[in-house]
């Protein structure tokens, strides 16, 4: 019978790490339905913010911390998380508290990547306990300060499977004064794959370009954040780039539910059926949902992140054979998660694991160990 451990200090941490007789299964806020076998070590016990410094836009917080009350006090100084990270709940059906560890650890990042970059562009120091008890630190709280092997970029990702995080610190972003959003309506998918490239490779710095397929409801988004006067400029530019479309287009000068609802994929909430996560070239994408016979498809990252919603069981890597990028399960069942790694990554990965787990305790069999 399996038991739950929730330690109140990274000190106590390290003892039930250390101490462990068999596997452990890692979790945050339990918001992502990634379990293992194995007793469940959380680390919600370990929670707060520990250091914000809003005029060097850094944050140090405790891997336990609850990711609204980060945001909470990050928006009374007008800052943010510039990552905008996906709130898995309504996806995957869950409940569970996103935590900021969590984050990091599996390097979540939402339309803004596009831009901004992802979780892992923004991390500065962690501290974590190996798979043999021993804590760690790596990194500071200024992008310069990484000495040695830069652990930090290698924990983000690595879904705990390396060591567990105990702490955070993340550089944050002001928010902008303003945001729009280009709406071009009915183009079919290569079009807006497209529309998209034609905008991100415009000088007009797009924070977010996405598709939601729909026929004539279809509609493509492209969104611009900044100063008043320069977002209603960049919108003007990026109508008249995008003409050429020859399509019905509008601004929506207030679309952030819009673009909530592209980051938290909520078209596939409560839909029946697997959901899988792709990441590949932007102009592979429509090919890839024509071969995947998927039931519905939402384009984010200008094309380059496809999300399928699946019949049950469908083995989509089987039926997208090789592919230049990943498919990764995000809600389904009797698949592996994780895209299978090639020779030489499986190789680093598995030395990797035997340097930080030698012992295999650390969400063992999760990404393929």
């Amino acid at each position: 019978m399996t038991q739950m451990m929730t330690p109140s200090s990274e000190a106590e941490l390290a003892q039930i790490v250390g101490d462990a007789k068999g596997p452990l299964t890692i979790q945050g806020g339990g918001t992502r339905g990634m379990a293992v076998d194995g007793d469940v070590l959380s680390t919600a016990g370990l929670s707060g913010i520990e250091l914000y410094e809003p005029g060097a836009l850094t944050i140090v917080v405790k891997a336990g911390t609850p990711v609204a009350e980060v945001d909470a006090a990050l928006a009374k100084e007008r800052q943010r998380l510039a990552f905008e990270p996906i709130d898995h709940r309504g996806l995957l059906g869950t409940k569970g508290t996103p935590t900021m560890g969590s984050l990091v650890a599996a390097n979540i990042s939402g339309p803004r990547r596009i831009q901004a970059g992802a979780a892992r562009d923004f991390a500065l120091g962690v501290r974590f306990v190996d798979g043999q008890g021993e804590i760690i630190k790596n990194g500071g709280r200024v992008m310069k300060n990484v000495t040695g092997y830069d652990l930090v970029k290698l924990m983000s990702g690595s879904h705990g499977t390396l060591g567990v995080l105990s702490e955070v610190s993340l550089k944050v972003l002001p928010m902008p004064e303003t945001e729009a959003t280009l709406m071009v309506h009915g183009l079919d998918n290569d079009s807006a794959v497209q529309a998209m490239a034609a905008a991100l490779g415009s000088p007009y710095d797009v924070t977010g370009a996405a598709h939601i397929p729909g026929g004539d409801a279809g509609v493509t988004m492209i969104r611009v954040e900044g100063f008043e006067a320069s977002v209603a400029y960049r919108i003007e530019q990026l109508r008249t780039a995008l003409a050429r479309f020859g399509t019905e287009m509008s601004v929506s000068e207030d679309s952030n539910a819009a673009w909530q609802d592209v980051r938290d994929v909520t078209a596939f909430h409560g839909a029946t059926g697997d959901v899988w996560r792709v990441s590949v070239k932007p102009s592979a994408g429509p090919d890839i949902v024509k071969s995947s016979g998927a039931e519905a498809a939402l384009f984010d990252w200008a094309g380059g992140l496809v999300w399928l919603c699946t019949e049950p069981g469908t083995d989509l890597r089987a039926r997208l054979g090789p592919i230049a990028g990943h498919a990764t399960l995000v809600r389904g069942s009797g698949q592996a998660r994780f895209h299978p790694e090639d020779a030489g990554v499986a190789t680093l990965s598995q030395g990797l694991r035997q340097r930080f787990d030698p012992r295999g305790i650390l969400n063992a069999g999760l990404m393929g160990s």
